[in-house]
């Protein structure tokens, strides 16, 4: 009996009767410690939050977290063909922070982004940039410029962008854990609710 349920299966997949079945598309966010989860987990950073919030409104994506502590543009860019060999629909860019922390060339990075978005687009995925900034300790002329190294990747490449990952977030003591850079189960969740009204234009159902 099941082998012919499988004949009738496999016929009427050849006559194009049989919908794919693995209509479920994939949302991959490539990022640093952040999108990780460092000191909270993986289950409780934002990519599993965005996850979570997918199912709840219907949305048929399945999130792949690319989070790596201390990854800075340079090993985002080295990870581009892992990130496409899940076949996103959609990207989250998510890099930059470790850059700024470590004091690198802004235009460094800028390059950075700007070919790992452009190659993810080439690919066929819609991409969001998140954008990020560094304290102003770190001299107001390279927090200028680094801060606007995020839109000018966004305008070049076409990349859908959110300002600040962190808006919100960044220097509020209760969304932070003890070290002031990274977000604790709560600040975590402020990212993905602040998030979804970037990511939404990109979605589809």
């Amino acid at each position: 009996m099941r082998h012919a349920a499988l004949v009738v299966v496999l016929v009427a997949l050849a006559l194009g009767v049989v919908a794919d079945i693995s209509a479920e598309e994939t949302l991959t966010v490539l990022g640093d410690s952040l999108t990780a989860g460092f000191g909270v987990g993986r289950e409780d950073a934002f990519p599993a939050l965005v996850q979570q919030r997918l199912r709840r409104e219907g949305y048929d994506y399945r999130v792949v977290n690319a989070g790596v502590s201390g990854d800075t543009t340079a090993g985002g860019l080295r990870r581009v063909d892992w990130v496409l060999r899940t076949r996103p629909s959609i990207v989250i860019v998510a890099l930059g922070g470790n850059d700024g922390l470590r004091g690198l060339s802004v235009d460094a990075m800028r390059e950075n982004l700007e070919e790992i978005t452009t190659r993810l687009r080439a690919s066929g995925a819609r991409v969001l940039l998140a954008g990020m900034r560094v304290p102003p300790n770190y001299g107001g002329e390279y927090a200028r410029t680094f801060a606007a190294a995020f839109p000018a990747v966004a305008r070049k490449t076409g990349a859908s962008l959110m300002p600040f990952l962190l808006d919100g977030v960044a220097g509020d003591p209760n969304l932070n854990q003890a070290d002031g850079i990274h977000p604790n189960a709560r600040g975590q969740q402020v990212v993905a609710e602040r998030l979804w009204p970037y990511l939404t234009p990109l979605l589809r159902k």
